[in-house]
């Protein structure tokens, strides 16, 4: 598959350890700053609602989660969901700091009533899913007239340090053979006119606001950030199909190639992401 395709099957599973090392890891590594953006444009929006409710699709572990809950009154609803019951579960032991529903669902056919949410919000989801204007007219369907959708994409991997360094130092580890899921899916949907297009065939105006958005990623050590994308997402499901005794292999080669541009110890990285606001149509 080339970079603007969707991703497949084994691309979506975030099962067995991944969710436990997402969570510890890879939330605070890139996910946290771009989850107080993201809570902070909802509750901008809906500051005016007496009542309302949120829908997140694609929740994960619920940093976006905890923090929409921490930001919104308690007059605003909050349904969270994601394709993966283990990641759930995580999100819901966790918690949150006040009640929220946690629900499985899919972003191609939510399990929910038209004109049912004043906002639809998704943090890192849209690369996952295998048809977006699909995704994109489902949650224009549960949006109420002039509701509000948020959601954030990374940029090219060339502008996210660690995602690129990983992701060149495994192709050292299997030359013929290089994982490029870093490449292929979280970072494979970029394009601004790709994205524009597909929100037009979910129903939203060509209108949409896409802004880049620059955070730093910043870990303990290198091989923090070397364990976080190597066991902490699907990119493991890659390793360890090529040789499933190689996975602390492809961590040490990750580490060592962190170090050589970041240091062993207070890595810092840049990340650039998009973010994306639409109207549902009145």
């Amino acid at each position: 598959m080339d970079g603007m395709s969707a991703a497949s099957e084994p691309d979506q599973v975030f099962d067995g350890s991944i969710p436990e090392i997402y969570d510890e890891l890879m939330v605070p590594l890139i996910f946290a700053p771009y989850a107080v953006d993201l809570a902070v444009r909802v509750q901008d929006r809906l500051a005016g609602l007496a009542t309302g409710s949120v829908l997140e699709v694609a929740a994960g572990t619920g940093v976006v989660t905890r923090e929409m809950a921490d930001r919104l009154p308690s007059t605003i609803d909050i349904t969270a969901t994601d394709l993966n019951q283990p990641m759930l579960d995580r999100a819901a032991t966790i918690g949150t700091s006040r009640p929220v529903r946690w629900q499985q669902a899919d972003a191609m056919n939510l399990p929910f009533p038209d004109n049912a949410f004043d906002a639809v919000v998704c943090q890192f989801g849209a690369m996952f899913f295998p048809d977006r204007s699909v995704a994109f007219a489902e949650f224009r369907r549960v949006l109420r007239p002039g509701g509000l959708l948020v959601f954030n994409v990374w940029d090219v991997i060339d502008t996210n340090d660690f995602a690129r360094i990983v992701t060149d130092a495994l192709g050292e580890v299997f030359p013929d053979d290089p994982p490029l899921f870093m490449a292929r899916v979280p970072h494979g949907y970029y394009d601004e006119a790709v994205i524009r297009a597909d929100l037009a065939g979910g129903g939203f105006s060509l209108a949409a606001t896409i802004e880049a958005v620059d955070a730093r990623s910043r870990a303990a050590t290198a091989a923090t950030a070397a364990i976080a994308y190597c066991k902490g997402t699907p990119l493991r499901n890659e390793i360890v199909t090529r040789d499933p005794h190689r996975l602390d292999d492809a961590v040490a080669h990750a580490t060592t190639a962190i170090e050589r541009d970041h240091g062993a110890t207070d890595v810092d990285g840049r990340i650039r992401a998009h973010v994306v606001t639409a109207t549902a149509p009145a």
